[in-house]
């Protein structure tokens, strides 16, 4: 990366602790990262700050991660953000409502770090 680029900085939104400390292990050394652990949270940080990209959760109690998408997008202020779904959903229904509401990509957990990578990489660039 040339020295001069600012790091990107990803949010992580993940109600599991042990996601969010595995994804913020593998993504630390090459961007910054903000985290958290619901999408009320993830709304009120992107909104008072700097996020290049987002990957969230679909299950998360309270507000899951379609309807934080839905708002991300709605919103003329964030809706550039490119937003990937990590998640242990598979179904193809699943895939089409995360598109829908606007994400770019739709990863499965557990993910693989050279996958991630290579989408986060592309959606940034």
């Amino acid at each position: 990366m040339n020295p001069s680029q600012q790091r990107k900085t990803i949010l992580i939104v993940d109600d599991t602790p042990d996601n969010i400390t595995l994804l913020a292990t593998l993504l630390r050394d090459r961007y910054n990262t903000k985290v958290a652990t619901s999408g009320a949270t993830a709304l009120q940080i992107v909104a008072s700050g700097t996020v290049d990209l987002i990957l969230l959760d679909i299950m998360m109690p309270e507000m899951d991660g379609y309807e934080t998408c839905r708002r991300l997008k709605a919103n003329p202020a964030t809706s550039a953000i490119p937003v990937l779904f990590l998640t242990a959903k598979s179904q193809p229904e699943d895939e089409a409502l995360g598109r829908s509401v606007g994400a770019v990509e739709f990863l499965r957990k557990p993910v693989n770090p050279g996958v991630l990578f290579a989408h986060v990489a592309a959606h940034l660039s």
